[in-house]
């Protein structure tokens, strides 16, 4: 059995950002039109930015559940230009996080759990989306 470990990640990725975008997971009205974080220079180019983001969030709570908003901000974080002064990391915004994640809860591939960490955790229906996904990026 093909699971998501055994795929190149954007690969799979673009596999379930068409799953995703296809399940009519409504994106947020503003979701286009605001930049990632501080680090951005400009707004995504990417039309189906809000799916390809829902499917990277899914695809971190199969590998490396739980997920919060926090460590997922560092993560979608990148270098900020300075001017003349050095780079630095900035971490990417936390409402897109956070309402891609609202969405997948909704849609019934992530849960809230308390125990045994609290963080969301990807649920069985998720998880059969991305190892479906995988199998198909596979062949």
């Amino acid at each position: 059995m093909v699971t998501v470990y055994d795929v190149d990640a954007n690969r799979l990725i673009k596999k379930a950002s068409a799953k995703l975008k296809e399940m009519g997971i409504a994106a947020p009205k503003w979701a286009g039109q605001t930049k990632t974080g501080p680090h951005a220079q400009r707004l995504p180019q990417d039309a189906d930015f809000w799916y390809v983001r829902l499917a990277s969030l899914l695809r971190k709570a199969y590998v490396g559940s739980p997920i919060g908003v926090a460590r997922l901000r560092t993560h979608y974080g990148g270098r900020k230009n300075r001017g003349v002064r050095p780079e630095r990391h900035k971490d990417a915004g936390g409402n897109l996080i956070r309402k891609g994640m609202q969405a997948l809860e909704k849609a019934g591939l992530l849960k809230m759990k308390k125990v045994p960490k609290t963080g969301r955790y990807i649920t069985p229906a998720g998880q059969k989306l991305l190892d479906s996904c995988a199998k198909e990026a596979k062949a």
